[in-house]
């Protein structure tokens, strides 16, 4: 048996959050969860502390208010996306963005890394779980790839139209 509910909460709270983030993935969720699990022991106290394990109640009372809140999430998304289905994103370099397309899907990761987001070849390496020079050969071969597409797009637009 517990001395008081704030021994209890200051005991449990954050090993709960930990449990919860590592569960469900989202540490604001499981923020989330274990504030409202504590709130209803604190309501119910003289019940939760007499039970033989207060703590995992309070876990299944936290999973149980993870699972429901993805589960709005979730419908909340598919709803808004069936009303307001998401714009097309322009790529960010216009018409060149169309030949980053037919890229191979390593090289396009990689040249949007590298150009999008503006990391360095190790940066990428560690995102991709490459080497840094399995990453330099990618974007050469990706550069070389885009230079030759480049240079035949270009050829096609001088061409005399008939």
């Amino acid at each position: 048996m517990v001395a008081s509910f704030e021994d209890f909460y200051v005991e449990l709270h954050p090993r709960l959050i930990a449990a919860l983030a590592a569960t469900c993935g989202d540490l604001d969720l499981a923020r989330d969860a274990a504030d409202e699990a504590a709130a209803r022991a604190l309501e119910r106290w003289d019940r939760v502390e007499a039970m033989a394990n207060p703590q995992g109640w309070v876990y299944r009372v936290a999973i149980n208010q993870v699972r429901r809140k993805a589960r709005r999430r979730d419908l909340e998304r598919r709803v808004l996306r069936r009303e307001h289905p998401p714009e097309p994103v322009p790529g960010p370099a216009g018409e060149v963005w169309h030949l980053v397309e037919g890229l191979s899907r390593r090289q396009r990761e990689a040249v949007v890394l590298r150009h999008v987001l503006m990391l360095r070849e190790p940066e990428i390496g560690r995102v991709m779980g490459v080497t840094r020079g399995t990453v330099s050969s990618t974007l050469r071969a990706a550069y070389a790839r885009l230079r030759s597409d480049l240079e035949d797009h270009e050829e096609m637009s001088d061409a005399p139209r008939r």
